[in-house]
């Protein structure tokens, strides 16, 4: 039986800048940075809050995992936005939406009422875009 999920993948143009965006502008806290013998390096951040969960981003690179042309397609797609990464919850959508703004995060527009809660869409520097959601109690 699966009991949980314990790491998700974003997949990423440039690890080290990931990392600052995760790290800085988000506020995660590093769980695993470490590489491989072969050059491998395998990230993982994760909120402070949750510590059992394990985002790994992934460069997306050519390796045995990916041939040239999908690197270039999935490059593709996370660069021009296509790539929805998740939603991540929080207490004060208004408040948080202020906050990740002055440090520089892009938002696709300001915090809106939907059925289920306050919402405001941001994309990470990499493309990918994340629903920053305070939920209706």
């Amino acid at each position: 039986m699966i009991t949980r999920l314990s790491h998700a993948t974003i997949y990423v143009l440039d690890q080290d800048e990931a990392l600052k965006f995760y790290r800085d502008k988000l506020g995660f806290e590093v769980r695993t940075d470490a590489t491989m013998d072969n050059g491998f390096r395998w990230l993982t951040v994760g909120p402070k809050t949750q510590p059992d969960l394990n985002i790994i981003l992934m460069a997306v690179k050519e390796s045995p995992m990916f041939e040239a042309d999908k690197v270039a397609m999935l490059r593709k797609l996370i660069e021009s936005g296509a790539l929805g990464a998740g939603v991540m919850d929080v207490d004060d959508c208004q408040k948080t939406y202020d906050e990740l703004k002055a440090k520089g995060v892009e938002f696709m527009g300001p915090p809106a009422d939907r059925f289920y809660g306050i919402e405001a869409l941001f994309k990470d520097n990499s493309g990918n875009w994340f629903s920053m959601t305070q939920r209706k109690k």
